[in-house]
């Protein structure tokens, strides 16, 4: 029984994400510890490598279940995904919320540089290639056709329905920071809509990637780490 589900499509478009979400659990549950160590009251800098390179195994393996081919909406895509940047940076950016300073800074490994750019480099892998097809395979992948039919695989993706549409949107706001849940609410309409108008999911995944690494450049801009 374990096998058959390990290798159905719903193992193939959940698994990623639940490990994805372990692992920032693992996280919270790892800061409760009393400890001056690095490692112990910051597990970020640990876990995030560990937790890139656990989903692109999950996602290398599964490769073959997603509908990931040639991109339609191009236009659209890139559209949506500078949108969701501006909406997400907005408050800041214009001045009606204060910097997020303080978060996932690695100017701590600034002492070593093999470290600090290993830092780097792994946290932009993470947030520009893993993040966008974990969550993008999840929520629009699965969820949003699951919603509206158990046997999701014959759901077309992109197919339109008002309850499945909303609650993915109100979910996708839900696994974020409380601070972030207005932009994440319009940010999970946008990936949506482009969903049902694109019903393409490279299409999803690519705007998706636009805005994180839209977002990463402007957290290396401005250093506000609490946006990682």
């Amino acid at each position: 029984m374990l096998g058959f589900f390990l290798r159905s499509p719903m193992a193939a478009h959940v698994l990623p994400f639940s490990v994805f979400i372990a692992g920032l659990m693992l996280i919270s549950a790892i800061q409760t510890i009393p400890t001056e160590s690095l490692w112990v009251k910051n597990p970020e800098y640990w876990i995030y490598p560990l937790q890139t390179f656990l989903c692109g195994a999950l996602l290398f393996f599964y490769r073959r279940q997603y509908a990931i081919g040639n991109p339609r909406g191009m236009g659209l895509a890139i559209l949506a995904g500078i949108m969701v940047l501006g909406i997400w940076i907005a408050p800041q950016s214009l001045g009606f919320a204060e910097p997020r300073l303080a978060g996932f800074d690695p100017n701590v490994f600034s002492s070593s540089p093999t470290l600090y750019w290993f830092t780097i480099v792994a946290r932009f892998l993470r947030l520009v290639v893993v993040v966008p097809l974990v969550e993008e395979i999840f929520w629009r992948g699965f969820l949003m056709r699951v919603i509206i039919r158990e046997d999701f695989t014959n759901v077309a993706f992109g197919t339109f329905q008002w309850g499945s549409f909303l609650v993915v949107a109100v979910c996708f706001m839900l696994v974020h920071d409380t601070a972030d849940w207005p932009a994440a609410f319009l940010c999970g309409i946008a990936y949506n809509t482009l969903a049902v108008r694109t019903k393409n999911l490279t299409a999803c995944i690519i705007a998706h990637a636009l805005t994180n690494l839209g977002l990463g450049l402007y957290i290396i801009a401005t250093k506000q780490w609490g946006f990682w």
